[in-house]
């Protein structure tokens, strides 16, 4: 009956509250489950054997109280015949079932109590134990999706700053556009240069023509 004696403990206790305690709770759910396991079986155990001592107990409490109202029947059967004497007999017989019967219901009923404490013991390590392998589960669901977290924060942190990645490329391209800018100009003020001296050739030329041929017209009219 040592398991009965731990009846409140385990009623009281509440796995979800230690949980939630724990440092470690995917540890401390590993370590509540093996341990509710065995109380289970050890409450499973005895508490067909408590049972069938309860049951037991009702059939001795049952059959002398069958016995009692069986006397007490032979007795008015006596007295009914004018048999004093049996009736007396019988009657005292009865009353000594009577206090067999009071010890014998007493302990059906305390037979009757551990059966039923075991019974809600039963069913609570029952349940406890469903709600660790549904806490353990989730824990452990939980645990490996923060260890792939953390691996992602390692990993991102790992990685060159895409901002300042950015902004060098930002400046990069304003140089080569800075240069290239540069180049353009450069090569549209020596286009412009050629064009002048290439005007100022031709220009010069055409005022030769017109000397020459001014000089020809005066020499035609001096008649030279």
């Amino acid at each position: 009956m040592g398991i009965l004696s731990r009846f409140s403990e385990i009623m009281k206790s509440n796995i979800n509250a230690l949980l939630d305690r724990a440092e470690d709770p995917e540890k401390m759910a590993d370590q509540m489950l093996r341990n509710t396991r065995e109380q289970f079986a050890e409450v499973k155990a005895q508490t067909a054997s408590v049972m069938a001592d309860a049951a037991k107990a009702n059939r001795d409490a049952a059959d002398c109280q069958a016995d009692i109202a069986r006397y007490q029947k032979a007795a008015e059967n006596a007295l009914i015949s004018r048999n004093e004497g049996d009736a007396k007999k019988l009657i005292a017989q009865k009353q000594k079932l009577e206090e067999k019967y009071k010890a014998l219901q007493q302990a059906a009923d305390l037979a009757n109590a551990n059966a039923d404490k075991m019974r809600q013991m039963y069913d609570k390590l029952a349940s406890d134990i469903e709600t660790l392998e549904a806490r353990k589960d989730a824990i452990k669901a939980k645990t490996a999706a923060a260890k792939a977290q953390q691996s992602i924060n390692r990993l991102v942190s790992g990685l060159p700053d895409t901002n300042s990645s950015l902004e060098a490329f930002d400046r990069m391209d304003a140089r080569a556009t800075k240069q290239l800018d540069a180049a353009m100009a450069e090569a549209q003020l020596n286009e412009t240069s050629s064009s002048e001296d290439l005007a100022e050739k031709y220009s010069g030329s055409g005022s030769d023509v017109s000397v020459d041929s001014e000089l020809e017209e005066m020499k035609k009219k001096l008649g030279l």
